[in-house]
């Protein structure tokens, strides 16, 4: 029988985080649930979750710095809940290690197809990894075995999700990846009201790597630029 995951769930509004858990027990996870952003440090620590459901506004301690210590303690997949409209909050969400994000109000049907295609991904991560492949395009050297970025020699602070997206443009250079395809094979879904996750990561890849490295195509997609 398979281990049971383990999700964290941290939301202030109990209405929320009650539907939350509920819903995911009933698909088989063991949920723990914390309010404020010093419980979520504490749970995180005793039960080590295999992924975190993370609200961006909590009381005290924000979503942004629950994240970001929780990446230095232990990396994990982190699904940000967001009432932000603004995209410069999503972008720094992901800057401190968000995997995904989730506007509010969502569905409980995406809230758990993100999930399990978040789990999906770390396991195929771990795959991949093993497979020891260094991939160079111009400047930008990816090795997949550690899972590290250099561009000219220094390297760059990636997000899990920046590494499989970049590794997946790296596969092709120059070829156009169109956002739906690019939500399937990094994102293990696609739905048209999710293309704006893709653009989000574009934009933080280019912060890391240099506004150039990624081409857009618009109206269609983007593609890694062969140098």
């Amino acid at each position: 029988m398979a281990e049971q995951r383990r999700i964290l769930v941290v939301e202030d509004d109990q209405t929320i985080a009650l539907a939350v858990r509920n819903r995911l027990a009933a698909e088989g996870f063991d949920v723990r649930v914390a309010g404020d952003g010093q419980d979520a440090l504490i749970q995180y620590g005793k039960a080590e979750p295999d992924l975190v459901i993370l609200d961006r506004l909590l009381p005290g301690l924000d979503g942004l710095e629950v994240c970001r210590r929780m990446q230095a303690a232990r990396p994990v997949p982190v699904l940000m809940l967001t009432a932000l409209g603004e995209e410069t909050d999503v972008l720094v969400g992901l800057g401190v290690g968000a995997d995904d994000y989730l506007a509010k109000p969502f569905s409980m049907r995406e809230l758990v197809a993100r999930i399990h295609a978040l789990l999906r991904r770390v396991e195929r991560a771990a795959q991949l990894a093993a497979e020891d492949t260094v991939i160079r395009v111009g400047e930008v050297e990816i090795d997949t075995a550690a899972r590290r970025v250099f561009v000219g020699g220094a390297e760059a602070q990636l997000t899990r999700t920046e590494f499989d997206l970049l590794r997946r443009l790296a596969e092709r250079p120059g070829q156009v990846f169109e956002r739906d395809r690019l939500l399937s094979d990094v994102w293990g879904f696609s739905e048209a009201a999710a293309t704006r996750t893709v653009d989000s990561h574009v934009r933080a890849l280019r912060r890391k790597l240099g506004s150039d490295v990624v081409r857009t195509v618009h109206g269609v997609g983007y593609a890694l630029v062969r140098r």
